[in-house]
């Protein structure tokens, strides 16, 4: 069984995800005029009015920290550490190219998911890929595929990863028992999903900027306290990425097959690009301005702080610490624990039991709200339903928190791997689509105009749309 576990496990990471993730990546960056440089201040000018919510849907801003709750977790700590020791420095390189790239991948799947969102019963906004694959495509079958490999996935397995790595973190910093940190966190994880989306996005928006804020801080200080170092650090890291630090063109090639992977892999667990997860918050999300394209932009914009701030600050503590000995054993959150133990002193190990106690608690909660958007779209929200499904996710964490979990990496790896490739498919067939939003919004912008989806004038998408949800100019259909 294990053995083919990790047969479709090497299939998918070995080969096709990274020429899919890679190639959609290039192929939006190109087609939307590499948007994510071109326009990388006005990601920060759509933050600036990203407060406002409806009575339909919630904040643009609580959409961003709901996504950034889900991708902030371990793959910054603890992730970030078993890069670098699987795939050594030059992984960090292709982390940050994979979010580069990724972040035109984001504004589609973004974009296309706040385009064809709909109401539920309760007059909540839900969507994303499953939802687009439906209005967009026309296949539901493929939206189903989709929902249920994102609640495997994300209901399930990776709630018992961020469990884990929170008990693991405890244990070591404060001696305590993994069975309690399990029973703590499964009881607080159930008083905000129990709460619904909007207790989530409240609770997101009130914790993700502190714990960033804070990481990001401390990270400055070890930059500070070893500056002559940085020069050198970096560029160990892009020569690492193309074998130059290795002695022979067979070391050579296989140093970089193994950064590309990792860091490829470590990325997209990340950042989450193009896996079709955080576009289920973008969908969520009351936009201004009122377009599909603006929360592309806020999307954009969570894919860089994850990877490019938050993994960027893990990667300088390690690697600045001098703790990073391949090799040696010492790998994910404890490897990040002794790096900046060594920096800061015998308080950097707790601090960083601290920090993955938030990262991972608000991926718990924020995992959650993703598997409750995709149980709507498969029709099992009834109450039930809803209450069996919260008690079987919180049973999960508690599982993680105590568990073995070695088997569960390798699944979420495969989950998020399917997840990643049906997504992928869905937004290259609706890339025109994505091509006209951006368009529309950016010609807006040109002409001094607030961007506002008229769907007049796009009749071919009239009937995909929910009524109501965006502005037109032209009477009702019927």
């Amino acid at each position: 069984m294990d053995a083919m576990i990790n047969f479709i496990n090497d299939l998918l990471w070995g080969s096709l995800l990274v020429y899919m993730l890679l190639g959609a990546g290039a192929f939006f960056t190109v087609r939307l005029g590499f948007i994510q440089f071109r326009h990388f201040s006005h990601m920060f000018t759509v933050l600036k009015n990203s407060r406002r919510d409806s009575v339909a849907g919630i904040s643009s801003f609580q959409a961003l920290c709901t996504s950034l709750a889900a991708r902030v977790g371990t793959g910054n700590l603890a992730g970030v550490a078993i890069a670098l020791y699987l795939g050594g420095p030059g992984a960090i390189f292709w982390m940050w190219l994979i979010a580069l790239i990724g972040m035109s991948t984001a504004f589609a799947e973004s974009a296309l998911a706040q385009l064809y969102k709909v109401t539920d019963e309760t007059g909540n906004y839900r969507g994303g890929p499953a939802y687009y694959m439906e209005r967009g495509l026309g296949v539901r079958w493929m939206g189903a595929l989709f929902a249920i490999c994102l609640i495997v996935a994300f209901g399930l397995i990776f709630n018992a990863v961020q469990a884990n790595a929170i008990s693991v973190a405890m244990e070591v910093a404060f001696d305590i028992p993994t069975w309690l940190s399990g029973v703590v966190l499964s009881v607080l994880a159930g008083l905000i999903v129990f709460g619904g989306l909007r207790t989530i996005a409240r609770f997101a928006e009130l914790v993700v900027p502190v714990m960033a804020l804070a990481y990001l801080l401390i990270a400055l200080i070890v930059v500070v306290m070893n500056i002559g170092q940085v020069p050198s650090v970096l560029l160990l890291i892009v020569k690492s990425a193309f074998g130059l630090e290795q002695a022979s063109g067979g070391v050579a090639g296989y140093a970089v097959t193994q950064a590309l992977i990792n860091g490829i892999k470590r990325g997209l667990f990340s950042n989450e690009a193009g896996m079709g997860s955080a576009a289920n918050a973008a969908a969520s999300a009351s936009p201004y301005p009122p377009h599909p394209a603006s929360q592309g932009y806020i999307q954009m914009l969570g894919v860089f702080i994850d990877t490019l701030v938050i993994c960027t600050c893990t990667a300088a503590i390690i690697l600045l610490s001098n703790q990073f000995e391949p090799g040696s054993g010492v790998t994910g959150i404890q490897l990040t624990q002794r790096a900046l133990a060594h920096e800061v002193g015998a308080w950097g190990s707790p601090f960083i039991a601290i920090a993955i106690l938030f990262f991972a608690f608000t991926s718990i909660v924020a995992n959650y709200a993703y598997a409750e958007n995709n149980l709507v779209f498969l029709e099992l929200d009834n109450a039930a339903g809803l209450v069996t499904f919260r008690l079987f996710a919180l049973g999960m964490v508690m599982f993680g928190a105590i568990g073995k979990i070695d088997t569960m990496w390798t699944l979420a790896y495969i989950s998020m791997g399917v997840m990643a490739v049906i997504n992928l498919v869905a937004i290259l067939l609706l890339a025109n689509v994505v091509i006209k939003l951006a368009t529309d919004y950016n010609g807006q912008r040109k002409l001094g105009l607030t961007p506002t989806l008229d769907v007049a004038k796009y009749p071919e998408l009239r009937s995909q749309l929910e009524e109501g949800i965006w502005p037109d100019s032209r009477p009702p259909l019927h």
